[in-house]
């Protein structure tokens, strides 16, 4: 019975401390986002509030200048305080500040500018319906400008949900090409390391050599794909600074990744066709480098042809275009509507090469990031993929 009794008491001190466990989650989380949630609205209401204040002096002090030093029109003023009322309503939220606005510039008008002066008179002709008239307006405008503000609010968490919606589609899509294809070379890396180390005394020095390149082809794709992943993280998630641009001559991007992409495959041949003249372009360096690098590799490897690969770039009147052209047996038509999607793997490659998937979602996920669009396409004799990037023409009108 004690030892029952004592057990029963362990659970109840168990159930208490998870309770009170959980009662402090619950205020370590939600206590300080509703802190937040109150500053936040502590700051807008300050806000408003010192706008309000100084349209309506400005409305004042602009006021007194028309009356006491130009023509003692009523009319005039009126003008001056509907424009401050109107203004008030746009730029605050609810009704509240527009109805105090209203009333201030109706009670402003009349005792500053009615005679007799410096004195409220509710018995003036027209006062009710000048008092009316600011109060509908100011009740007009605030009901269309807070619809107005739902609206864009409502549009705004709409894009937000559908550009969530495509970032968890692509990583989908990425961990389930990164699954299958980061497998297969590890697969063939301890294969052909066991085989060596197994058998090498029975292995002529042909069978160990190929043994050999076949492991440093496979980490060497390992290495590429890394490198791929890597430029993800150079990509932030929020929406107004996607990543760090900068102005870049677009001669010299297109020149390091040519480089750096023949160090890798020293057989490659590429035409570079472009403007002669000097094209500046904000971008990215690192990460654009790496779609060109992608996108010249694939055309490479995949395209079952050894004619040069064609890099085309055109100098649009809103944006930069960049072309890679192959001259091999193009891509499937099944394939094509899922290029960008990271589905091509090493199973529906004919070519014998690991799969294309994760470097044009990556390319894919770069160019978005930049504002601009990526496509792929059949030409009569092979594929081609398209990308463009904006220009900032403010920026470089001068340059």
């Amino acid at each position: 019975m004690r030892g029952y009794k004592t057990y029963s008491v362990n659970i109840k001190t168990a159930r208490r401390y998870d309770l009170l466990s959980r009662i402090l989650y619950i205020r370590a989380r939600f206590i300080p986002a509703r802190s937040d949630y109150r500053k936040t609205m502590n700051r807008q209401l300050i806000s408003e509030t010192a706008f309000t204040v100084f349209m309506l002096a400005a409305a004042t002090a602009i006021s007194f200048g028309f009356f006491y030093f130009g023509n003692k029109n009523v009319a005039n003023i009126t003008i001056v305080y509907t424009l401050a009322l109107i203004l008030t309503a746009l730029h605050t939220s609810g009704y509240l500040f527009g109805i105090i606005a209203s009333l201030f510039c109706v009670i402003a008008v009349n005792y500053f500018f009615s005679y007799p002066y410096f004195r409220i008179n509710f018995f003036l002709d027209g006062y009710p319906l000048t008092f009316i008239g600011m109060l509908a307006i100011s009740m007009i405008t605030s009901t269309t400008t807070t619809a107005l503000k739902r609206q864009r609010q409502a549009i705004a968490e709409r894009e937000k949900e559908l550009a969530e919606a495509d970032r968890e589609k692509l990583r989908a899509n990425l961990l389930r090409a990164v699954s299958h294809d980061l497998r297969t070379p590890l697969t063939s890396i301890i294969g052909s390391s066991s085989s060596y180390l197994e058998n090498s005394s029975g292995l002529s020095e042909t069978e160990r050599t190929e043994l050999v390149a076949n492991i440093k082809e496979d980490s060497q794709w390992l290495l590429n794909m890394v490198e791929n992943l890597l430029t993800v993280t150079r990509i932030k998630d929020n929406d107004t600074d996607k990543v760090k641009k900068s102005p870049e001559i677009v001669e010299e991007v297109v020149s390091e990744a040519i480089q750096r992409l023949r160090k890798r495959l020293p057989d490659i041949h590429i035409r570079v066709d472009m403007p002669n003249d000097f094209l500046m372009l904000s971008m990215d360096p690192t990460l654009i480098e790496q779609v060109l690098i992608n996108l010249m590799e694939n055309a490479y490897l995949h395209s079952g042809s050894r004619e040069p690969i064609d890099l085309i770039i055109r100098d649009e009147p809103e944006f930069i275009s960049f072309a890679v052209r192959d001259h091999g047996k193009g891509i499937s038509e099944k394939q094509l509507p899922y290029i960008f999607e990271g589905q091509q793997t090493m199973s529906e490659t004919s070519d014998g090469h690991k799969g294309i998937g994760i470097g044009l979602s990556i390319c894919k996920t770069i160019i978005q990031a930049h504002d601009g669009r990526i496509t792929a396409s059949n030409h009569s004799h092979g594929a081609e993929f398209v990308f463009t990037l904006p220009k900032e023409k403010e920026k470089y009108d001068n340059v």
